[in-house]
């Protein structure tokens, strides 16, 4: 009885429940554009601390260096992308409420609906801090030199190519190719880093 009561009342009032249905719409695509955000955060931390590491490897083989210099960039990382978000959304914060102010509807919900710097700053140094600990981790408990480095690879891959998943879903592109796009980008920012730095240590750097 009470679902058609409410199949009536949406009949009788369309306007009203096309609101509706248009502030869901808004709100699942907010939540996604947060979650891809987080992902997109997750995977800087991975591909930047996990080439940091390897770099460092590649000059010294010492579990100690390689794990200390991992944790050194998730604490860098980390505290630039909150301090570049909080900036970021402060600046946009600041035009929204400028066009509120110019339009007289200062203190009303598109106020209190803005976003929070102070939340966004925290999202991007959790969502970087995940990432970061994944090379940590696999590296943390491992002595010999080259299977570090394997499993440490081994580890970033795999996740890349699930962060490339994730990202794709959520914004809906094709899943493959953007698994595909991710793990071969992660896998040669590594490369690089990695090749580079024996470079340094082969010339006596």
């Amino acid at each position: 009885m009470a679902v058609n009561d409410t199949k009536l009342a949406d009949a009788e009032n369309p306007t009203a429940a096309m609101k509706c249905d248009s502030a869901d719409d808004v709100d699942l695509a907010g939540r996604a554009n947060w979650l891809r955000a987080a992902v997109l955060g997750a995977n800087d931390g991975l591909v930047s601390t996990a080439s940091l590491m390897l770099g460092v490897s590649a000059v010294k083989h010492d579990m100690r260096a390689m794990v200390v210099s991992g944790f050194a960039g998730l604490l860098a990382g980390a505290c630039s992308m909150a301090i570049g978000e909080y900036v970021s959304v402060c600046s946009q914060r600041d035009v929204e409420l400028a066009q509120l102010e110019r339009d007289g509807r200062r203190g009303g919900d598109e106020e209190r609906d803005l976003p929070s710097p102070v939340q966004a700053a925290a999202a991007s140094a959790l969502a970087f801090s995940v990432g970061a600990l994944l090379p940590l981790l696999a590296a943390g408990f491992i002595v010999g030199y080259r299977m570090r480095v394997a499993v440490v690879v081994a580890v970033a891959t795999m996740a890349l190519a699930a962060f490339g998943c994730v990202g794709a879903v959520l914004g809906r592109a094709p899943v493959a190719r953007s698994c595909a796009r991710v793990t071969v980008g992660g896998l040669a920012a590594m490369g690089v880093t990695f090749g580079l730095m024996r470079l340094f240590r082969a010339s006596g750097i």
